[in-house]
């Protein structure tokens, strides 16, 4: 198979971090070529999208582990698949990308579909599941905010819709003299909309990812904050132990699995706290590679083993 990875530079690439190289990786040892472009290296003419690639080999002793070969035009039509992996925000370029990859649907595979990732914003995804999740408000009214925050016992906390990585996640409690400048920040003054969630005791112990892939259960992380932070994220410090699956989880996964391969969105990450849905991850889910080494074996294979599947190619063993 040929397989383009649209995604960030190769200069960012974390050998012992980064999903997108671990799938990039293992693609490449069952033998079928891996090609890397950013997002603005995808184009069209007419209504056909093309994108000057370049041919990744993967090498975890170099620096950047991903060595590119010379650029080459290539009509996306022509290869076997697209795997979406620019790292969010969901912003202009991305929806300009996203739109341009449609014209691929029913000639070349893209995960995850174009269509879904317009839809699914990471945030408010979950709130097709609203019986999954801890009580939630979507407002940028600070009146409103107030009142739901009283609602469920004042604390709570809020977060930007369009953050990511941990990016402008605040706690909040009604007797804190910062309730309101944190309220006003990530609302920019009620011209933004922000999530409220009502507090869950058991962010402490830490936000499970699960990865999942077609609604099948690849493994989860449990993602613990560090110093105090609120935050458990990878990047910002958040300790990564071995996730154990719960029935809850069974049945969460069970639940937005429907939804999920509907919107054609088949490579996800969701967040739990406390046995709460908190977040569906579509644009750049990640954490295979800590998965794999906690749970001693290759959370990877079985996302190439879907896609040779989709495309009638040979699964390996």
């Amino acid at each position: 198979m040929r397989i383009v990875f649209v995604m960030d530079p190769v200069s960012s690439v974390l050998v012992h971090e980064d999903t997108s190289y671990a799938l990039m990786r293992e693609a490449e040892r069952r033998g079928h070529r891996v090609d890397h472009c950013l997002p603005r290296d995808v184009s069209m003419r007419g209504a056909e999208p093309f994108a000057r690639v370049r041919r990744a080999r993967c090498d975890d002793g170099a620096t950047p582990p991903v060595l590119l070969d010379d650029s080459e035009s290539v009509a996306l039509a022509d290869v076997d698949a697209v795997f979406v992996r620019k790292d969010p925000p969901f912003d202009d370029d991305y929806l300009w990308l996203s739109l341009l990859l449609e014209k691929l649907r029913g000639r070349t595979l893209v995960v995850n579909d174009p269509r879904g990732l317009r839809e699914a914003n990471e945030k408010l995804y979950a709130c097709h599941f609203p019986e999954l999740m801890p009580e939630t408000l979507v407002s940028a009214d600070a009146e409103t905010i107030r009142a739901f925050v009283d609602e469920v016992g004042g604390r709570a906390v809020i977060k930007p819709v369009d953050g990511h990585g941990g990016e402008g996640i605040f706690a909040i409690r009604v007797d804190d003299s910062n309730y309101n400048a944190l309220v006003e920040t990530v609302t920019h003054s009620g011209r933004r909309l922000a999530m409220v969630q009502a507090f869950i005791p058991e962010v402490t112990e830490g936000d499970k990812r699960i990865l999942l892939m077609d609604g099948e259960i690849l493994g989860a992380i449990l993602r613990v904050p560090q110093g105090g932070d609120l935050r458990s994220n990878i990047h910002v410090g958040g300790k990564v132990v071995r996730g154990e699956i719960t029935d809850v989880d069974r049945q969460i996964v069970e639940r937005v699995t429907p939804r999920l391969r509907e919107d054609g969105l088949v490579f996800v990450g969701l967040d739990v706290i406390g046995g709460k849905l908190t977040e569906v991850n579509v644009t750049s889910p990640t954490g295979i590679q800590q998965m794999s080494r906690l749970d001693a074996k290759n959370c990877e294979a079985p996302v190439i083993d879907w896609i040779e599947r989709q495309l009638g190619g040979s699964e390996e063993a």
